[in-house]
């Protein structure tokens, strides 16, 4: 009876901390829900820390990708050039989209490396978070690491291959001159741009496992528009006025024609506003993309 009267004596809802909510007692004490997403700054500031964990994760899986193939990591250079030779018999010499384009060896195989390098870039994209979920559960770091280390792999397999699309661009007459220096900022910009689709794509492929079937049919649909293996300028003699500046604007494409402006001597030079476009591309898509995937941080890797 003791004990009862002792525990009817005590306040039964006493609040806590002098009458706050359990809010505002975890906000006075500095405390946040676990996983909670962090703010914009704080989130590239955690990504600047772990900078040498996205290359050392990169390189890893740059060394893994072609570990179980006989030939290794020569498909990186063998895949683009089969598939730069299936697309010259096809395109080049059964339906002629050669004609009126000077050097097409050299003008069809920067077309396929500079589109190959998006495309991959995307498809590791779309698995760079729900492939990854056991490392995701274990381990605490920002998600945008993952999207990013992947289109770092494609950037190092497409320097490879740029060795060989050098090769090739000498071996059919064009000159060295220090116009090809230009590639780099062209292909930085791409790199930009592909680090933000692949984080759009990364966030669509965590919640819907689905878009790894569809992506191929995609990009297919995007590699016919965007002058790959034909002339854009020529495509478009007869066509309507919105025809030619859709595809003029068409990101991969403007990527492709700065980089064979660089190499290709022969190539009509392009336009100098775009570069003002590809770096408008870069800017919306990078920084979009990243801004996209950030806001979903908490849920990746949850359910």
């Amino acid at each position: 009876m003791a004990n009862s009267a002792t525990t009817d004596a005590l306040p039964r809802s006493s609040p806590p901390g002098d009458g706050q909510s359990l809010a505002e007692l975890a906000a006075r004490h500095g405390l946040t829900v676990s996983g909670a997403r962090p703010g914009l700054g704080a989130y590239v500031k955690q990504l600047w820390q772990r900078r040498h964990f996205i290359v050392a994760f990169a390189n890893a899986k740059t060394r893994a990708s072609y570990s179980d193939a006989r030939l290794g990591q020569v498909w990186q250079i063998l895949t683009p050039l089969l598939n730069a030779a299936i697309y010259y018999l096809i395109f080049g010499l059964m339906l002629k989209t050669n004609k009126g384009v000077p050097n097409f060896i050299a003008f069809l195989v920067t077309g396929i490396f500079v589109f190959g390098f998006t495309q991959s870039a995307v498809l590791a994209g779309t698995r760079s978070i729900s492939g990854q979920l056991n490392l995701i559960r274990a381990l605490h770091f920002p998600r945008a690491s993952l999207p990013i280390s992947f289109t770092i792999v494609q950037l190092q397999q497409l320097l490879i291959s740029m060795v060989v699309l050098s090769g090739i661009v000498l071996a059919k007459g064009e000159p060295l001159t220090l116009k090809w220096l230009l590639v780099i900022p062209a292909l930085m910009l791409q790199f930009v741009f592909n680090v933000g689709l692949s984080m759009i794509v990364a966030r669509f492929g965590a919640v819907v496992t689905d878009i790894n079937q569809l992506m191929p049919f995609i990009l297919r649909t995007w590699l016919y528009t965007s002058g790959v293996f034909y002339s854009i300028d020529n495509f478009t003699k007869n066509a309507p006025a919105w025809v030619r500046h859709a595809l003029d604007l068409n990101p991969i494409a403007v990527y492709i024609e700065l980089v064979r402006d660089a190499l290709i001597d022969s190539h009509s030079g392009v336009p100098a506003y775009t570069w003002g476009i590809a770096a408008g591309w870069a800017l919306v898509i990078g920084v979009g993309g990243f801004i996209y995937f950030w806001r979903a941080e908490e849920r990746y890797g949850r359910g």
